[in-house]
């Protein structure tokens, strides 16, 4: 077995497919509640990055040619994000620790004092992380909506549930420009306001990096859907959900962010909007049979939303850290 270094962007098409096959073997087994994965914009999936972000990725190859395990390196502004899997014939073999010890080399070259990694519970990854000294940082539930079992009608009642004064508006591909600055001034206005994880995914509190967020959205693969509710008499944004659409498994919707501005809790904006939005999906997306989400266990009032909603708790989500030099010094051990 050896471990590569490995281009997405410019792979065969026959060696994307290889991989592919693989990380359906790991969902099959490792989350086989999960639908799989599809060939549609999977290469923009892998290679496709924020501006002045880079992401390094890697092969652990059998001498037959079969792939055995695949990591990759997202370099963010002060972390460095590590996805790594393994096929599970390959397992406890040094598959893995040798895909990491890659990894690792290049943070520590990189500069990263530290790595993180999003774990799903109830999987080997735990072990296999914790065991290599990364501490679990921040847990989060996901929960996911059969969209079959939902009541309709209450839907109906609970997105004509927000208070007067308020109005819903709805935008397929994303907010228009002239939203940008109060977008992203109603996401930053509700950051200080959270229980804080370690930021493994790229954030978007500024116009530009909104736009730039978009932009890399849809270039993956990834179709944005966006619900807002605006305070008619400043014209202000008082909250917001937003759901993306992914091209490689377009029978799961994933829910982002769903945001209440402080100032504006208490009015029931993240029931209507959230609720609003699922009847948007279901017109747009008839393909569509489940939503995921995921919510931090602190979060009991949006938890407390999505269950009215009919999404029920499915497994944790885990992230975890761990430093680059003492995750080195344990590999070379």
């Amino acid at each position: 077995m050896r471990v590569r270094e490995w281009d997405p962007a410019t792979a065969s098409a026959a060696e994307l497919e290889a991989v592919l096959r693989a990380l359906n073997e790991i969902v099959a087994v490792d989350v086989p509640e999960d639908p799989p994965w599809r060939s549609t914009m999977f290469r923009e999936y892998l290679s496709v990055t924020m501006p002045g972000e880079r992401r390094t990725s890697w092969l652990a190859i059998e001498e037959s040619g079969e792939i055995l395990g695949h990591a990759s390196l997202l370099a963010l502004e002060d972390i460095g994000v590590l996805e790594l899997s393994v096929v599970p014939s390959a397992r406890r073999s040094h598959v893995g620790t040798a895909l990491l010890a890659a990894v690792a080399r290049r943070a520590a070259e990189e500069g990263f004092e530290s790595v993180g990694v999003e774990v799903i519970g109830g999987t080997p990854s735990v072990k296999f992380f914790e065991a290599h000294g990364f501490e679990c940082a921040f847990i989060e539930m996901r929960n996911l909506l059969d969209l079959n079992g939902v009541d309709w009608l209450r839907l109906g009642e609970m997105a004509a549930g927000i208070s007067a004064g308020y109005r819903i508006e709805y935008h397929p591909g994303g907010p228009p420009e002239s939203h940008y600055a109060a977008y992203a001034a109603a996401k930053e206005a509700a950051r200080a306001s959270v229980v804080e994880d370690l930021e493994l995914r790229p954030s978007s509190y500024d116009a530009e990096r909104l736009r730039a967020s978009l932009a890399t959205l849809h270039a993956r693969g990834l179709k944005p859907y966006i619900v807002l509710a605006v305070h008619e008499s400043t014209d202000t944004i008082a909250g917001l959900t937003e759901v993306v659409v992914p091209a490689q498994r377009p029978t799961r919707a994933d829910q982002y962010d769903t945001i209440e501005v402080p100032s504006h809790r208490g009015y029931g904006i993240s029931r209507a909007i959230k609720a609003r939005m699922l009847f948007e999906l279901r017109a747009a997306e008839p393909g569509l049979l489940d939503v995921q989400t995921w919510n931090a266990l602190e979060n009991e009032p949006l938890l407390q939303v999505n269950a009215e909603l009919g999404f029920k708790p499915d497994r944790e989500w885990r992230e975890y850290e761990a430093d680059v030099i003492d995750l080195l010094r344990r590999l070379k051990a």
